[in-house]
């Protein structure tokens, strides 16, 4: 796969198109709140989800969905610009992937969870794309997952933290539960919340085991109140 420092838009004409193409649907007044909403982490075009989507899809009617052979490329080219929609565009174009996507692409996900890094697209990646991928390919799981939790990137424990969050019955309770032990006690909000989250979804899958976890785990209080928002103490 394609480098990230050797990917410039000029060198992406899909991207080129695109990029003008969402530019045309932006509003400064819009872009303003949107990048405050954000903590100004990032500029915005200002174009709210509904339009984005509805302009990217409009794009893609004219245009098509890039081919698996283009789409590194052309994420990595998406993930270069400032705007915050055009990584939102880029996710949407690798979802609709996703079911294509091999065991190979493991390390573009992770160069997408530590770059513009942020809770609006890491949660996307971990929840829908990295989770997707090791559904499919769960031998990733021992050196990515395990990897992660450990890092001092805390958009990778997240990432680690929430990637079965669609899994249901399917879910690996003692690697979440092992996961969440390694984490406990940390103060960092992000993978507070996360723990909590984590084990909301789970709860709705095995309630009672979820409970005892958190009956029997020093958690923080954000994280036993998440953990607990739907079914009580």
């Amino acid at each position: 796969m394609a480098d990230l420092e050797d990917d410039g838009v000029g060198q992406v004409p899909y991207v080129a198109e695109l990029e003008v193409w969402l530019r045309g649907h932006s509003d400064e007044d819009k872009a303003v709140a949107m990048a405050a909403y954000m903590r100004d982490q990032f500029p915005f075009l200002g174009i709210k989800s509904p339009e984005r989507v509805e302009a990217t899809r409009q794009f893609l009617k004219e245009k098509g969905t890039p081919e698996l052979e283009e789409l590194d490329a052309i994420v990595r080219a998406l993930w270069k610009l400032p705007e915050r929609e055009y990584q939102y565009t880029a996710l949407l174009l690798m979802e609709k992937r996703l079911k294509k996507l091999d065991a190979s692409w493991i390390g573009l996900l992770e160069m997408m969870i530590t770059t513009a890094s942020w809770w609006d697209t890491v949660d996307i990646i971990a929840g829908k794309l990295v989770g997707g991928l090791f559904g499919r390919y769960p031998e990733l799981i021992p050196e990515y997952g395990d990897k992660w939790i450990a890092s001092d990137n805390l958009w990778l424990r997240r990432s680690a933290l929430l990637f079965q969050l669609g899994y249901k019955g399917k879910t690996d309770k003692d690697l979440l539960f092992g996961y969440i032990r390694q984490c406990a006690d940390e103060e960092e909000f992000f993978i507070r919340k996360a723990i909590g989250w984590a084990l909301r979804e789970y709860a709705k899958t095995d309630e009672h085991a979820v409970r005892a976890f958190v009956k029997e785990t020093p958690l923080s209080a954000l994280s036993v109140r998440e953990a607990l928002k739907r079914i009580g103490a």
